[in-house]
């Protein structure tokens, strides 16, 4: 009986040993399943029809290319000061606040990959720039795209932004200058 109960163990030992190796080792650690998934979405973006895909794609990226080649949204060539042109992908339902939020996404991801990590201030830009699509500044950050008659492949440039001096408000750059001065002692 005892060779057996031997037997039954060494089978019941080699099941156990047929499972494990039914699943590989590799599979069961969750980093080398992330690294295993980088590699293969690596492999993905490198391919030329997937040129327009971000390194660092979020869900939303890939649900906008895929309305963009589906027709429900739309790519906008923005014209910076410099000459320069970078082109987004919003979806035809966007505001100005959307195209806005792409910008600065697609500018801190193309500065992060030729620079490393660079701040740029975008309350400062959007305080001294605005857009302007066919010489009509697009100041409503609230107002569909489709309201300024923007639509797919279509060009918005930066513009200086100034604000008419009839509100008679101080920015608060002179608010600051104002204040830091009181600060200082006679």
């Amino acid at each position: 009986m005892d060779a057996l109960t031997d037997d039954k163990k060494a089978g019941e030992a080699g099941t156990s040993t047929t499972a494990a190796v039914d699943t590989p080792p590799e599979y069961s650690n969750s980093s080398v399943k992330k690294a295993r998934l980088q590699s293969t979405l690596t492999a993905l973006l490198t391919d030329p029809i997937l040129a327009d895909v971000p390194k660092k794609p979020s869900l939303s990226d890939v649900d906008t290319l895929i309305n963009l080649e589906l027709g429900s949204a739309m790519r906008i060539t923005v014209l910076k000061l410099d000459g320069t042109s970078l082109e987004v992908a919003v979806m035809n339902s966007a505001t100005v606040k959307d195209l806005k939020l792409a910008i600065k996404k697609k500018v801190n991801d193309m500065e992060e990959s030729r620079m490393g990590h660079r701040h740029i201030s975008w309350k400062h830009v959007w305080a001294n720039f605005c857009l302007s699509y066919l010489n009509e500044k697009l100041l409503d950050d609230n107002a569909a795209l489709q309201h300024y008659g923007v639509r797919n492949n279509s060009q918005v440039q930066f513009v200086p932004y100034v604000v008419a001096r009839a509100s008679r408000k101080h920015s608060r750059r002179r608010k600051h200058r104002f204040f830091h001065g009181l600060n200082r002692k006679a």
